[in-house]
C-alpha cells in the first residue's frame, strides 16, 4: 500500500495557565507536544498531540459514552471524545469475515484530521517514506522511524514551530528499523537504541546529535525475523523500551501468523517441558519468542520471555509516575468484524495473554478448540478494549498537566496511556 509522506502536528488552541504564562510541557516531550505514531485509514501518519489545559475538571469533558451493540461501531460514529465500553462479546463468525484495503486518491482541499476542541492540526513535515514511530529526545529533537527506507530521521523545530528548521538523516542501512528508546533516562542519554525486525542496535549519543557519532553496536543478534504467512506485512514491528530504574530493556515481537497456523501440537510432558523454558502459554515452532514481550538487561543479556500470548504488541510504553509497562496490541482476524477487540494493557511478568488458543481471558478461538484446556483459568485479562480491527499503533502518554489542578488535587490523567488507532482493513465498514 501506498503510504502518505507526511509529518502533522496538532496543538493546542489554549495554552495558558490561569497566570497567563505559558504552561503544558514536561521534560520528556517539547513544550506544548506529545508525540504518537498514527496510521490513518488511507495512509501512514505521524501526529505530534499537545493536551490543551483545561480549567474544567477532566469529566466534564468527556464525550458520549457508546454501550451495548453501539459500543462496537465503525468509523461512521467515530469522533474525538468518543467512548466506548465494550462488554459482552459476539459470537465468532457471526459476519463474514473480509478484506477490506484502502484506496488511495488526492486528498480533498477541506480533509483534515478530526482533533478534540482546542486543538488544531497542521502539516509540519512531509515526503516522508514509510513512518512508523516517533520518538523525542529529552532536548526536544524529533526522531523518526522510516521502516521500510531502514533509515531513522531526526527533525528539529524551535518551540511553537511549524515546520522544521533541519531534517537530517541520522542513520540508514537498518533494517525495518521500528522502535527507538534512548538509555539512560533523563535529560542526558548516552546512546539510543533502535529495535530492528531481526536485531537491537545501539549508537553512542549526545544531546543535539544529528547524525550518529559512531558505528551501530548490535547487541541483539536474534531476534525472530519476520517471516510465516504474511499477515500485515509478516509483523516487522519491534519495539523497545525501558524499565523506569533503567535496569530492563523490553522488546515487543509480533507473531509470524494470524493464529498460530502451523504450529502443530505437542502432548502434556513437551508442553510442561516447553514452558520450563519459555514461560506460560509460550508459542513453539516458528511462533518461538514470537507474539511476546522478550525482557534483557541493557547490554542484550540475560535474554528471557517476559510476557506471552500479546499477538502483536506493537506499541511499549513505560508509565513515567508507576513504573508500569503498557502495551498496545493488535489482535487476531477473520473471526468476524466485532472479534477480536485490539486492545491496551499492563503488561506484567510471566503474564499469558492468550492468543493464539484464547481471546480475553478464557473465550476460546474455535480454530484451536481442545487444544489446551490447560490454560482457560490462567489467562490474564486486558485492562482496555479497543472496537476490533482498530489497529492500534504506538503509544504515548499525557505527560503535562490536563487540566488545572486545585490546591491539594492530584492529577489523575497525568502519565495517562494513549494509543492511536491505524485502522485495519478485516472488516467490511
Amino acid at each position: 500500500m501506498e503510504t502518505a509522506r507526511q509529518f502533522i502536528t496538532a496543538t493546542p488552541v489554549t495554552k495558558t495557565d490561569r497566570s497567563g504564562a505559558l504552561k503544558c510541557w514536561s521534560p520528556s516531550v517539547p513544550r506544548g507536544a506529545m508525540s504518537a505514531a498514527v496510521t490513518a485509514a488511507l495512509a501512514t501518519c505521524m501526529l505530534a498531540f499537545a493536551p490543551a489545559v483545561f480549567a474544567q475538571p477532566a469529566s466534564d469533558s468527556l464525550g458520549e459514552l457508546l454501550v451495548g451493540k453501539a459500543a462496537f461501531g465503525d468509523w461512521r460514529t467515530d469522533a474525538p471524545l468518543v467512548r466506548r465500553k465494550i462488554t459482552d462479546l459476539p459470537p465468532p463468525y457471526a459476519t463474514r469475515s473480509a478484506s477490506n484495503p484502502p484506496r488511495v486518491i488526492a486528498k480533498p482541499v477541506s480533509a483534515a484530521p478530526n482533533v478534540p476542541p482546542g486543538f488544531q492540526v497542521e502539516l509540519f513535515a512531509s515526503n516522508l517514506h514509510d513512518p512508523r514511530t516517533v520518538r523525542v529526545a529529552p532536548n526536544g529533537d524529533i526522531f523518526i522511524a522510516e521502516s521500510e527506507a531502514g533509515r531513522i530521521r531526526v527533525l528539529r523545530a524551535a518551540d511553537g514551530a511549524t515546520k522544521p528548521s533541519s531534517n537530517d538523516v541520522f542513520a540508514s542501512g537498518l533494517d525495518q528499523p521500528f522502535g527507538i528508546a534512548f538509555y539512560p533516562s533523563g535529560s542526558d542519554p548516552q546512546w539510543i537504541y533502535v529495535a530492528n525486525t531481526g536485531s537491537v542496535a545501539r549508537y553512542p549519543y549526545r544531546s543535539g546529535d544529528l547524525k550518529a557519532r559512531g558505528k551501530a553496536e548490535v547487541i541483539v543478534r536474534d531476534l525472530p525475523h519476520a517471516g510465516g504467512r504474511s499477515v500485515q506485512r509478516g509483523h516487522i514491528t519491534r519495539d523497545i523500551a525501558f524499565a523506569k530504574d533503567g535496569r530492563q530493556m523490553f522488546v515487543s515481537v509480533g507473531s509470524a501468523s494470524n493464529v498460530g497456523e502451523g504450529m502443530g501440537k505437542r502432548d502434556a510432558a513437551a508442553i510442561a517441558r516447553w514452558e520450563a523454558e519459555h514461560g506460560l502459554g509460550s508459542a513453539w515452532g516458528s511462533e518461538t519468542d514470537r507474539a511476546a514481550v522478550l525482557v534483557f538487561d541493557p547490554e542484550g543479556r540475560n535474554r528471557r520471555v517476559f510476557a506471552s500470548g500479546l499477538r502483536n504488541c506493537v506499541g511499549l510504553a513505560v508509565h513515567p509516575l508507576t513504573g508500569d509497562l503498557w502495551c498496545s496490541t493488535n489482535e487476531r482476524d477473520d473471526l468476524g468484524d466485532d472479534l477480536v477487540p485490539d486492545f491496551i494493557t499492563r503488561v506484567r511478568d510471566g503474564a499469558f495473554y492468550g492468543w493464539p488458543w484464547y481471546y480475553l481471558g478464557a473465550n476460546e478461538d474455535p480454530r484451536h478448540r481442545g487444544e489446551r484446556p490447560d490454560l482457560k483459568d490462567k489467562i490474564t485479562v486486558p485492562d482496555v478494549l479497543i472496537q476490533a480491527h482498530s489497529a492500534s499503533m504506538g503509544r504515548g502518554c499525557v505527560c503535562g498537566p490536563a487540566r488545572l489542578l486545585e490546591p491539594g488535587e492530584t492529577d489523575r490523567l497525568q502519565g495517562d496511556p494513549r494509543a492511536p488507532e491505524g485502522g485495519g482493513t478485516d472488516r467490511r465498514i
